[in-house]
């Protein structure tokens, strides 16, 4: 693992986020398993459609063209709509290796696929190179890697279901999230599903009022 700056404060040991450095012999394998994930998922429409993130054709700009055309959709009607944004906290670093694999072979993946998978994830461990010095092995109990070819491919079968049961609609690139639901009047957000019992760790909220 190297961890990669990307705060204010180099200081504070949360503002760097670590990344996965393989072997080139790991990366082509895992080319080949996030190509077969993908082909599989694609073609049998299972991955969310409001997801954007690690699949063909779509981005961060399809996601945000998305975004901003239903705004303007809502405002041409004079419809006002509650929005918000969240960023989930270390969400690739806690996905359970168990729940991810069950939910990997209910998705029709040739079992053979899954059971590579699992191994590329449990047993594993990582250590931390700074400046050329390393540091002690440690084991991996959850997540998938980030910088690694197959670490996002994989985190979508974990966040594929987070649509469910939501009243508000949800456009996905990855973790993060924007929802967003029509108002009317105070009930509407009274009774929105979102509560701050959620179990995600950190949510960065920006309201956005749209209408009249």
């Amino acid at each position: 693992m190297v961890p990669i700056y990307n705060w204010v404060d180099r200081s504070i040991f949360g503002n760097y986020r670590p990344v996965s450095l393989t072997s080139v012999v790991c990366k082509q394998k895992e080319h080949i398993i996030a190509g077969q994930l993908r082909h599989v998922w694609e073609m049998s429409g299972w991955l969310y459609e409001g997801q954007h993130g690690s699949r063909p054709g779509y981005s961060c700009q399809s996601q945000l063209v998305t975004v901003c055309q239903d705004i303007g959709d809502s405002m041409d009607e004079g419809i006002r709509r509650d929005t918000i944004i969240m960023d989930v906290s270390n969400a690739f670093d806690l996905v359970p290796h168990d729940r991810l694999l069950t939910k990997m072979a209910a998705t029709g993946l040739d079992l053979r696929v899954v059971v590579w998978v699992k191994e590329f994830l449990l047993g594993s461990s990582q250590r931390v190179r700074v400046e050329g010095k390393l540091s002690e092995e440690f084991r991996v109990t959850s997540g998938v890697s980030k910088g690694s070819v197959l670490g996002s491919p994989i985190f979508l079968a974990d966040d594929n279901d987070v649509w469910r049961n939501l009243e508000s609609n949800i456009w996905l690139f990855l973790d993060d999230c924007t929802r967003f639901w029509k108002t009317t009047d105070s009930s509407d957000i009274d009774n929105t599903d979102i509560q701050p019992k959620t179990s995600i760790d950190e949510i960065i909220l920006l309201w956005l009022f749209c209408g009249c």
